[in-house]
């Protein structure tokens, strides 16, 4: 299990999240930030600190955003519009920098009505 950032994050992307994470799991896109599933250790400091409320326990995560734990894992496992290649496990958020690119999902969202 891990936590999720859904829909409330796209076109908001406050960083508080990114900068309360004891292991750097929190990714920058273009539109949203994204949570390695592999690399999130649960400890749950970034749910708090999310002024929108855009971060979730993936089992507490409500049904109308349920596509977005399998879209926080594609991030990583499938190459983004743009690149060659998948990020797979980066090691670090800091390390690898802002991604400035985002999901298909994230990426097509409407934004706000």
């Amino acid at each position: 299990m891990t936590y999720v950032i859904a829909e409330p994050c796209i076109d908001v992307v406050d960083r508080a999240c990114v900068e309360e994470c004891p292991v750097d799991c929190i990714y920058e896109g273009d539109r949203a930030l994204y949570i390695h599933p592999d690399e999130c250790v649960d400890c749950g400091a970034c749910e708090p600190v999310c002024p929108v409320e855009a971060i979730y326990y993936e089992d507490d995560l409500p049904a109308q955003w349920s596509v977005f734990t399998a879209d926080n894992a594609r991030f990583f496992a499938e190459p983004l519009p743009g690149k060659a290649t998948a990020l797979d496990s980066p090691g670090g958020a800091a390390k690898l920098g802002r991604v400035g690119l985002d999901t298909p999902l994230v990426a097509g969202h409407a934004g706000p009505a």
